[in-house]
């Protein structure tokens, strides 16, 4: 799932799942790489957590709020808050872990 600032405090901010946010770009290569994880994770983790993705270009506001000057990387939110970073490409039992510990 694609998120943008419109929909942000509802599907990451608000959500009752713990979120995973991938922040990244089309013309970054390992943000390419890490997509196809990106997407196992989310149909693995579906019922227990959320994992969609902010393209940094569309949405530079939220790439600043989180602090994010390099992609691609991830964010675990849980309650609204965010949890954990990583910067760079990860393996998928590395995101597994990040989010749901």
């Amino acid at each position: 799932m694609n998120i943008s600032k419109a929909n942000f405090e509802a599907e990451v901010l608000r959500s009752e799942l713990p979120v995973l946010v991938d922040f990244w770009a089309p013309w970054c290569g390992p943000c390419r790489m890490l997509s196809p994880i990106i997407e196992e994770l989310g149909n693995e983790l579906k019922g227990e957590a959320k994992v969609v993705k902010i393209n940094v270009d569309e949405e530079p506001e939220l790439a600043s709020q989180f602090g994010v000057m390099t992609i691609p990387t991830v964010i675990a939110f849980k309650q609204g808050k965010a949890t954990s970073k990583v910067v760079g490409f990860r393996a998928k039992e590395d995101l597994k872990t990040l989010l749901l510990k």
